[in-house]
């Protein structure tokens, strides 16, 4: 929880980090709400409030990474400066302050004070310091259903002065009230272009010489999520930066660092379970050599991949994409996949034995494909 205190010269320095030792997805979080990237139909309404300044209670919703809290915390510094933000803006974490008393304590003491009158701001600029506090709570969703209904009349009786923004991944949680006071914003997985583009300028800025491949590992591995992104590549940074002289970094580094499984470990999973892989695609003995693999070569790689210590389910996972998304596949061999890989998901979730199941999959797969 982060729970802002009016400003003074002892807060400042107290949180005042170098931002050579700064996490990246916090040194290089939008300053502004046009930094932030590819929520374009989110950022064109949002741009329209700083000019009227009338905003209202927001709802902002979406997958992990998407810069639900950067946009918001990007427009309260737009709206109220360095000087105010502080004492303007309250930020409470729901996941960890969910209960109703936080509700009535924190929140509602926060929501009933006035704000201060506009200052001068120190850096020269002017803002539009509306006469109204803004209360973000992040994680809403995990708020309990009472503390949930008791900001409803917190949210009505103080909206002069008190404006909220509830930020979630799940909407469906968000109790009907609350969401109806709400404008909603949703916000998208980030296209590759746009995850891409931010890279590339976070690399260059910090000197790294990234490859395309590299890049590709990365949003192929963060899964539309920035943050997450962005974390992997400072990683591999570090661990590049470690040895004397640097070691490029490779797609392998990032695929290590994510926790995912190498995608030559995959593909010759794949290949030993019968499944046509694209660089073998000129191979003419290929789907021969695929039928002649029995259960004794699928068991030899299921031990040899668990031995690595690689988790069930992100194997079956990366698998799961391999096969579903493969151009040449029947829809029928694909269907009977995705029931193997259906079974194995509720197995592991109810905790059945790693190997076994991942093994029960490659023989299914194995049969599935190679039978005609």
């Amino acid at each position: 929880m982060a729970f802002f205190q009016p400003n003074s010269t002892s807060t400042a320095s107290k949180h005042f980090v170098d931002p050579e030792n700064q996490p990246w997805v916090e040194k290089y979080r939008p300053k502004t709400i046009d930094d932030v990237s590819a929520q374009e139909h989110t950022v064109a309404v949002l741009r329209k409030t700083l000019v009227s300044t009338n905003l209202p209670h927001m709802l902002f919703y979406g997958p992990p990474g998407t810069g639900k809290t950067s946009t918001i915390l990007a427009l309260a510094r737009q709206l109220f400066g360095p000087d105010n933000f502080r004492n303007r803006v309250l930020e409470l974490n729901a996941s960890d302050e969910r209960g109703i008393s936080i509700v009535r304590e924190k929140i509602k003491s926060f929501a009933r004070q006035t704000p201060r009158a506009q200052a001068v701001a120190s850096d020269g600029n002017t803002y539009p310091c509306p006469p109204y506090k803004i209360i973000i709570l992040d994680e809403a969703d995990s708020m309990t259903q009472d503390a949930q209904g008791a900001l409803r009349r917190i949210m009505e009786t103080y909206a002069r002065i008190t404006r909220f923004c509830l930020v979630c991944n799940y909407v469906t949680r968000i109790i009907e009230p609350l969401a109806s006071r709400c404008s909603k914003f949703r916000f998208t997985p980030l296209d590759s272009t746009s995850t891409s583009s931010r890279l590339s300028y976070i690399a260059s800025t910090e000197n790294i010489d990234v490859t395309p491949e590299v890049i590709s590992t990365l949003i192929e591995t963060s899964g539309g999520d920035l943050r997450r992104s962005i974390t992997y590549l400072q990683s591999a940074s570090r661990l590049s930066s470690s040895t004397n002289p640097p070691v490029p970094i490779t797609p392998h580094d990032i695929q290590e660092i994510a926790g995912v499984v190498p995608t030559a470990v995959i593909n010759d999973f794949a290949r030993t379970l019968g499944v046509p892989i694209a660089e073998d695609m000129d191979v003419d003995d290929l789907p021969a050599n695929g039928k002649l693999k029995g259960f004794n070569a699928v068991q030899k790689k299921v031990k040899g991949i668990m031995r690595e210590g690689y988790s069930a389910s992100q194997t079956l996972s990366q698998l799961h994409d391999t096969i579903i998304l493969h151009p040449t596949l029947p829809a029928r061999q694909k269907a009977q996949c995705a029931l193997a890989f259906a079974e194995a998901d509720k197995a592991l979730c109810d905790g059945a034995d790693e190997e076994l199941w991942v093994l029960e999959v490659g023989l299914r797969i194995h049969k599935a494909v190679t039978t005609s």
